[in-house]
């Protein structure tokens, strides 16, 4: 693929869009209101999911059963916010609600997101003009002059500043440093974009193959009415958000003696969330001793400068690769020590348990995805895995020190001061939800104790979609009225705690500009 006339021919197609539609100009306009980027994304996910409820209410599910319009939203919150907590069977919706989640979870996915970032980003729109005009003007001037711009270091403007270099010459420099900086920019749009078809592409061919050519894989779908294509590309996107919805009741539980299936969908994990970064900042790599652009030699130097929060440096890259790495190994060992010999591993050999086992405690992490009942697990598992859920995708072992950061944190202004810490949050929303469903607390206690309580809102809370479930089974006091389906625990709750876990949901999607919250507490 010639990556340089792909890039041309998607910068002359969104010029041709935007000076089309003048979109330039309204974007210019909205940016000039200093909106706080907070805001602007919690109003994207807000309209992403009305639209979604909207056509979720439009077209017509499987099943000629009346959906609740509560539920329909909640779910629309949970393929928005890469949630995946379900208050209603996925069974039930139809081909087109299907594919109605797959857009919802694709365009509410961090790096689509972070994608878009990129393409409306303030620079795009105000300064390059410009700085291009300017790099031009002083280039052709230098010509006349008999001049020749030469791009230097730091190092050497600083030395050529302090030996009265003209200043015209300094400000070719920073232009053209500039004008390199949006360039890299405008690089970077195409490299995200072309490494989400790219995954998206290669994942959902690969679970076609297989569910085509594996008759025990295409069986259970055969038999659940779900088309092959609709399954792979949806399941290949819930993975690669992070999302954890699958088009089955079960999730993945029906698919758990499929180690093939389950190894072709485990790397997009890694891709979509926690190993971003260093797939990212690898791509860039190969892409410069292939193109030889300067561009991406500035990205892998200059990876601040950018602007993108998931281009990191190499050696913050190499310490989040040995975090996660460890993390699952802890998972993996204390996993298979407490629940080899459970039921959970009931009919599987030893390579469909290590394959099973390693498939689960990856997706602790955010993907949400399970091929275990969590409900029969051990309670020691389950705290282990509330500490995975809650702990940001970026979370390093070894420390990253930020000089200026420090340096800003004896600074703090009034909102850091009353802003609360995202553990704080997280403990009140607890509270609350004790408050709505104590009447259920009180009748079952089994189904609804803290612990489940708990796992519930720090999965909604990390984005994960892990749930322990609600068993008629487990009530003290039967129900002749209660019926078994395949929902999360929180599609048990009542109205007011199904809200205020949306509210979880959409604070745990944008958790990102509260991670210093709660500072300016000092505990002695």
């Amino acid at each position: 693929m010639n990556f340089a006339y792909f890039g041309r021919k998607l910068e002359h197609l969104h010029t041709f869009f935007l000076n089309h539609y003048n979109f330039r100009g309204f974007l210019s306009r909205l940016h000039s209101f200093h909106f706080n980027s907070f805001f602007i994304q919690l109003f994207y996910f807000v309209i992403l999911s009305l639209f979604g409820y909207l056509g979720l209410k439009f077209f017509k599910p499987r099943t000629p059963v009346r959906l609740n319009d509560l539920d329909l939203l909640y779910t629309s919150v949970s393929a928005s916010t890469v949630s995946s907590m379900a208050a209603l069977e996925m069974e039930v919706f139809s081909n087109s609600q299907l594919i109605l989640l797959t857009l919802l979870m694709l365009f509410g996915g961090e790096v689509f997101t972070s994608m878009l970032e990129l393409v409306f980003h303030k620079f795009d729109f105000t300064e390059n003009q410009s700085v291009k005009n300017r790099v031009s003007i002083n280039n052709a001037n230098q010509i006349e002059l008999g001049l020749v711009p030469i791009r230097q270091s730091e190092n050497h403007k600083r030395s050529d500043s302090n030996n009265n270099v003209p200043n015209g010459t300094v400000a070719s420099f920073n232009d053209t440093n500039r004008l390199l900086r949006y360039n890299s920019r405008r690089y970077l749009k195409y490299v995200v974009l072309v490494y989400l078809m790219v995954v998206h592409f290669l994942g959902s061919s690969l679970v076609s193959l297989y569910l085509s050519f594996i008759p025990s894989a295409r069986m259970v779908l055969k038999n659940k009415g779900i088309k092959i294509p609709t399954f792979s590309f949806f399941t290949v996107v819930s993975t690669f958000a992070n999302c954890g919805f699958i088009p089955t009741n079960e999730n993945m539980i029906v698919f758990k003696k499929n180690s093939g299936l389950l190894l072709l969908i485990l790397p997009h994990i890694f891709l979509g969330n926690t190993l971003y970064p260093p797939c990212l900042m690898l791509v860039i790599k190969v892409l410069k001793k292939v193109t030889r652009r300067e561009e991406f030699s500035y990205m892998l130097k200059n990876s601040k400068e950018i602007g993108y929060d998931h281009l990191l440096s190499a050696f913050h890259c190499w310490h989040l690769v040995a975090t996660v790495l460890g993390f699952n190994l802890i998972q993996f060992v204390t996993f298979c020590s407490m629940e080899w010999n459970s039921k959970n591993m009931e009919g599987l050999d030893l390579y469909q348990k290590l394959v099973a086992s390693l498939f689960q405690v990856t997706n602790v992490r955010h993907a949400g995805e399970s091929v275990f009942d969590l409900s029969t697990m051990s309670s020691a598992i389950l705290v282990l895995f509330v500490v995975m859920m809650y702990l940001p995708p970026y979370t390093t072992l070894l420390p990253i020190t930020d000089h200026e950061n420090e340096a800003k944190r004896d600074k703090k202004s009034l909102t850091d001061c009353l802003v609360f810490s995202q553990l704080s949050c997280l403990v009140i929303f607890i509270i609350m939800i004790c408050i709505t469903e104590n009447k259920s607390i009180r009748d079952d206690p089994l189904n609804f104790n803290v612990l489940n309580i708990t796992v519930e809102v720090i999965s909604a809370y990390g984005n994960v979609g892990l749930t322990t479930g609600c068993s008629c089974a487990r009530q003290l006091k039967p129900n002749g009225k209660c019926k078994d389906a395949w929902v999360g625990f929180s599609g048990r709750w009542s109205i007011k705690g199904k809200f205020i876990l949306i509210l979880a949901m959409l604070f745990g999607r944008l958790k990102k500009f509260n991670m210093k919250g709660g500072k300016a507490w000092h505990l002695y």
